[in-house]
């Protein structure tokens, strides 16, 4: 390396970029993540946060430190390139811009003798600090061209690239530095610079491969670390080796070029990359075909283009159906291809021959024969085989049949088996032997796409088909069908209608005459005659059955043959009957309402004849002589064709129902006419003109069935109220066997058991009804005291005697024990007066006692005092005016 040397005048600090353009020599070829340069930029305060940017982002980076980037791989031109680097304080945001300039370096020729003998010194540019005296204007630092190494060197290791220093280092004791990837930066320990003497070495071989260039800052500082030099960028650029082979994109290429293409037809291309510099020999490709398989037509059927890889055919003569596939031996060289110092690799090229439609397809006989029973359709009758040498299976191998002659109705059609290519001839109408017993068509064969240019069909593209129609039994028909006769109605039976015969198209079959037989005849009037046809009637016909819809009845018939197998058809008769006047009008309805005072209250009565015009209306209505008492009675009067009113001549009629014969008349020509009865209900009306006494005429004109079954329901409701009377009967006698003692109206029980009010005490509410309710579960007298001790008595006095009760443990008669009961309480002058009121609620029945009320206490409670009983309370009045003697 020549020696570079650059110094500075002194100068005061600036903040900013020292210079305006920033000049640098790098290789051609870019990679991404390369560090490229350092750009400088000179901050008075050091605390300054500096944040740097390109103009071109896309293909350069500025680092924090400044070191410069590329973003991508590219190749620089020949002309220098050119971007702006801008620097930004974050704090101020105060920018400053400085241009930079990349220029591509030389291609390498080796380091002349003079610089291998050597290593020179990189001296940094000196700059006297702000304080010296005199102030001078500072010049440029120089520019220091990039140091070129071969990669894969051998060493030894270290081995020395250059000498850095400073022209003050005889003044100062200095330390150099150095900084950057490949230094201080991964990767690592690459390059080394030995501080005292600035000596800058490189510790093992380089790969151009990986890491193209390095972009380093040399350093020189005092002993106190502080900075005596702005820092130098050297930039170390790897030179490329050949050490690399060709390696193909892909092993086996494959390709596809039609039959009978022109030569200069591109067929493929094929691609390999060599991972050395492509801009210098080492990384510069050829391309050669080294085989072809096979060999023919030609041993060189195709070439290639040794820059690009493009491969296109060089001769004519590609036919599919002779070779469908050739392999290519394809070689790339690097060196430009020299065979001697390149280096090469090779890969496979298979090229298929596409097919073209350069073989129409050609029936395999001249005339094609088949046969097909008439009226038979959907029915396959020959196959059509032709041959094709394109590849199966493609719109140059599918044929398709066209009839070019032949078929004139349209009664063929021709379809394709997918699968094996042959023609169907197919009957898609129905074809009658008597009109053509053979059919001869021309038939042309295509592909789905047209030949090639210059390929014409042979004549073995057209064939024959000849196509026998075959005889069958044929259905016979009815003509016409169906037949219409017209017929008066009222025809008698026995009578000759019409002859219904039918026609058998076999016109060349040998067989007997057609036999008939009757399929359908809903009103069976119909009958035919099997050898003839002829149709006679069973029975007259009429046009008011209900089989005939419209004035039309339909009846259907059967031919038959004797064919083989027999064969039968149908055919429809259809009689339109004529009207006669064979039906007499009737009434309508066949009862009516009507008042029996003389007022607006006509009866609206209409006409019906099943007969049609000109048998029908208009119709006349009158009223017969006989019996007087009608035309005396009733009037009508027409008021249209087919309506009349019927209404009373007199100011009034009886209620009830009246028999009204009416004479109609129809239009007819001869007339028919017929009296029918019309049933009047005579009835009684209000103001409003409604009957009142409908019910009685109802009653009166029920039927038979109607009135029995009445009868039967007031029978019925009659038994029901009889059985009703004899329960209530039989209940009321059970109700008087169980009065109570006394009158309902002077029961005091009430009064005397209810205490909430009075308050009783306990012994009075303490009472044993189980002698009333259950007289068999008396205590026997050995447990009893003597006498009679009932328990709700109050106990003032001492127990007297009392009659003692019976010992009887079962009482023949309740009657009894109510009795000696009585007789106790009489006898008690201690008891309350509310004793003698006991309820003796005794269920059974059959009792003998009676009412109750017919007791009578004994005389001898006359001569007891009862009237401490009014100081008792109005409650016990009662009992005081009862057992004291007063009125009540």
């Amino acid at each position: 390396q020549a020696p570079i040397k650059a110094t500075c005048e002194d100068m005061s600090c600036k903040t900013g970029f020292p210079e305006d353009v920033h000049s640098a020599v790098v290789s051609r070829s870019v990679h991404g993540g390369q560090p490229l340069l350092n750009v400088r930029f000179q901050s008075c305060d050091g605390n300054k946060k500096i944040h740097f940017g390109s103009s071109e982002p896309e293909d350069f980076r500025v680092g924090e430190d400044g070191v410069v980037y590329a973003e991508r791989s590219f190749q620089l031109s020949a002309e220098p390139t050119e971007f702006i680097v801008s620097a930004q304080d974050k704090e101020t945001q105060e920018e400053w811009q400085m241009k930079v300039k990349l220029t591509p370096e030389p291609a390498f020729a080796g380091a002349s003798e003079k610089d291998q003998k050597k290593i020179e010194d990189i001296i940094f540019p000196w700059q006297q600090y702000k304080h010296s005296s005199p102030l001078k204007r500072q010049k440029r630092d120089w520019v220091i061209p990039p140091i070129n190494l071969p990669e894969n060197s051998r060493g030894p290791f270290p081995q020395e690239l250059v000498r850095i220093r400073s022209d003050r280092d005889k003044s100062l004791s200095l330390r150099y530095s150095v900084t950057g990837p490949g230094a201080d930066q991964p990767p690592t320990g690459i390059f080394i610079i030995n501080p005292i003497s600035g000596q800058l070495s490189v510790t093992k071989p380089l790969d151009r491969e990986q890491i193209a260039s390095f972009h380093l800052r040399a350093h020189a500082v005092d002993v106190n670390g502080n900075q005596v030099e702005n820092p130098i960028d050297i930039v170390i650029n790897v030179i490329d080796m050949n050490d690399n082979r060709p390696e193909f994109l892909h092993q086996v290429w494959n390709g596809t070029v039609p039959e009978g293409s022109k030569p200069g037809t591109y067929v493929m291309t094929v691609t390999a990359i060599d991972a050395d510099d492509p801009n210098a020999q080492n990384g510069m490709l050829r391309y050669r075909i080294l085989s072809q398989a096979p060999s023919s037509p030609s041993p060189n059927m195709f070439t290639i283009n040794n820059e690009t890889g493009d491969i296109i055919t060089v001769a004519a003569g590609l036919d599919r159906e002779k070779v469908q596939q050739y392999t290519l031996i394809i070689q790339a060289t690097d060196m430009e291809g020299n065979p001697t110092y390149g280096l090469s690799n090779t890969a496979t090229a298979v090229i298929t021959v596409t097919d073209v439609n350069d073989n129409p397809p050609e029936f395999t006989a001249m005339t094609f024969y088949g046969e097909v029973p008439e009226n038979r359709v959907d029915v396959i009758v020959a196959n059509l085989t032709v041959t094709d040498k394109d590849q199966p299976h493609t719109p140059a191998w599918n044929a398709m049949y066209r009839m070019t002659g032949g078929d004139p109705t349209g009664r063929f059609t021709i379809l394709t088996d997918p699968n094996s290519n042959d023609g169907l001839v197919t009957v898609v109408k129905p074809i009658d032997f008597e009109t053509n017993r053979m059919f001869v068509l021309t038939v042309a064969a295509e592909n789905q796409v047209p030949l090639a240019k210059g390929i014409q069909h042979p004549p073995q593209s057209t064939a024959t088909v000849s196509i026998t129609v075959i005889d069958v039994n044929e259905s016979p028909y009815f003509v016409p069908n169906p037949k219409l006769v017209r017929q008066e109605e009222g025809l008698l039976a026995g009578s000759m209608l019409t002859s219904f015969t039918a026609q058998d198209p076999d016109r060349y079959m040998q067989q007997t005459s057609l036999r008939y037989s009757k399929l359908s005849d809903p009103a069976n009037w119909l009958k035919i005659d099997p050898v003839n046809g002829q149709i006679t009637t069973t029975a007259v016909l009429d046009r008011e059955s209900i089989y005939v819809q419209n004035n039309m009845y339909n009846a259907t018939f059967l031919a038959s043959d004797n064919g083989i197998p027999p064969m039968s058809g149908t055919g429809t008769l259809q009689i339109y009957l004529l009207d006669i006047n064979d039906n007499a009008p009737q009434v309508n309805p066949k009862e009516a309402t009507t008042c029996e005072t003389l007022q607006p209250n006509a009866i609206n009565i209409t006409a019906v004849d099943p007969d049609i015009d000109p048998n029908a209306g208009p119709f006349a209505f009158e009223l017969p002589d006989t019996p007087a008492s009608i035309k005396r009675n009733w009037t009508i009067v027409r008021i249209s064709g087919d309506h009349a009113q019927l209404s009373l001549r007199i100011r009034f009629l009886e209620a009830g129902i009246y028999d009204v014969p009416i004479v109609i008349t129809d239009s007819g020509n001869p007339h028919a006419s017929s009296t029918s009865v019309l049933k009047v209900k005579v009835c009684q009306c209000d103001i409003n003109g409604d009957c009142t006494d409908v019910d009685r005429i109802v009653g009166a004109g029920l039927g038979t069935g109607a009135i029995i079954a009445i009868l039967l329901c007031i029978i019925i409701l009659l038994i029901l109220v009889l059985m009703f009377v004899v329960w209530m009967k039989r209940r009321d006698k059970e109700r008087q066997a169980k009065q109570l003692l006394i009158d309902p109206e002077d029961d005091v029980r009430d009064n005397i058991l209810k205490y909430d009010e009075e308050g009783g005490g306990e012994e009075d509410q303490d009472y044993d009804l189980s002698q009333l309710q259950q007289p068999d579960t008396v205590e026997p007298d050995a447990i009893k005291p003597v006498g009679i001790r009932r328990l709700d008595e109050r106990p003032i006095h001492a127990e007297p005697q009392y009659p003692v009760r019976s010992a009887a443990p079962h009482p023949g008669d309740i009657g009894d024990f109510i009795n000696e009961g009585l007789k106790a309480a009489d006898n008690d002058p201690t008891a309350p007066p509310y004793d003698s009121l006991l309820v003796f609620d005794y269920e059974g029945s059959g009792s003998t006692a009676g009412s109750l009320s017919s007791l009578n206490s004994s005389s001898s409670g006359g001569e007891q005092d009862y009237d401490y009983l009014n100081d008792w309370g109005p409650r016990f009045k009662k009992l005081a005016d009862m057992y004291g003697g007063g009125d009540d």
